[in-house]
């Protein structure tokens, strides 16, 4: 929920770094830097102001401690895309990018932005282990096909790269395994999972990825939901000229590449493919019309979580989506 503060209200931006910290107050004048650990954050928090907001941008892995400690102690946080700080810089005219001029220019963004935004919320524990094991196969996916192409045409090492291979497809499937497991620890994840994945296209882990992002996230319709996966086009029109539309790509990158693939699944399904094969006559890419299945499985699963029905392969009519 989007949320107006009091004008004196005081706004932190936090610049976080592995081991580190920097932190500064909207209005304020200079920058403190803290270690980025639970005695050190505790301590900053315990002498805030109440109604404090504090804000930082997306890390890997990093903002998670603080994020967690502020919401323990009932400040409202935000959590920020990096490349909206990154447009808001440039918008700014930034000559210069250190840790104390990100923080500065945090705070300076939640202040003016704040209510434009949606106060960060903890997921559950289920909901954050099935998302770090989603996220722990993409990479070794990733690092699978990357090895495989990096020795590709070395025949003197092909029976150790076929062993190495296999040694990581083994992984890839406990993954797979700990992820369907991890699946029925959500509010009522393995029906859900079920239903999604009679989706013609949808697999088991698109399935999971989609069943994780439902449960958590209180979407009020499909267009919220596929506008925060990133897969809504992003107009670029001035004047009589009509520019070329794009993803917005602001969401989950792993969700969308899952979704994509589901597309080039379900493209040759008999019931998808007069949908892909439409979309090719229209002069469409390949790669477009991949999308535009995508965007439309997601809407029929979103479709499928709310009415909590299998999907019917008789409702699908041939229409725009």
């Amino acid at each position: 929920m989007k949320h107006s503060f009091a004008p004196t209200t005081a706004f932190f931006g936090v610049d976080v770094a592995k081991k580190t910290l920097v932190v500064h107050r909207h209005n304020g004048s200079g920058t403190r830097t803290l270690g980025n650990d639970r005695a050190s954050i505790s301590a900053w928090l315990a002498g805030l102001p109440a109604g404090a907001v504090i804000a930082c941008e997306s890390t890997a892995s990093y903002h998670r401690l603080l994020l967690d400690l502020v919401h323990a102690q009932r400040f409202r946080c935000y959590l920020l895309n990096p490349m909206d700080v990154h447009h808001y810089a440039r918008s700014m005219g930034l000559r210069s990018k250190t840790d104390h001029v990100d923080a500065q220019l945090i705070a300076r963004y939640v202040a003016n932005e704040h209510t434009r935004l949606h106060a960060w919320q903890p997921a559950s524990v289920a909901s954050q282990a099935l998302d770090g094991l989603i996220k722990r196969r993409a990479q070794l996916v990733r690092s699978r096909t990357a090895l495989a192409a990096s020795f590709a045409g070395m025949p003197e090492i092909g029976s150790a790269l076929t062993l190495a291979l296999k040694q990581l497809d083994a992984l890839l499937k406990a993954l797979e395994a700990r992820i369907r497991a991890a699946v029925k620890a959500l509010p009522e994840g393995a029906a859900t999972a079920q239903r999604l994945a009679s989706i013609p296209g949808v697999g088991p882990l698109t399935s999971s990825a989609l069943t994780n992002l439902f449960t958590r996230v209180p979407f009020t319709g499909a267009d919220s939901t596929v506008a925060f996966v990133g897969m809504d086009p992003r107009a670029n029109d001035s004047g009589e000229k009509r520019g070329r539309r794009r993803l917005t790509k602001r969401g989950p990158s792993e969700l969308r590449r899952l979704l994509y693939n589901a597309a080039m699944a379900a493209a040759r399904n008999p019931l998808w493919k007069p949908y892909f094969e439409r979309d090719r006559s229209k002069g469409l890419s390949s790669t477009a019309a991949y999308v535009a299945l995508a965007r439309r499985l997601l809407r029929l699963a979103f479709t499928l979580f709310r009415s909590r029905s299998m999907f019917d392969p008789d409702k699908l009519a041939l229409k725009a989506a």
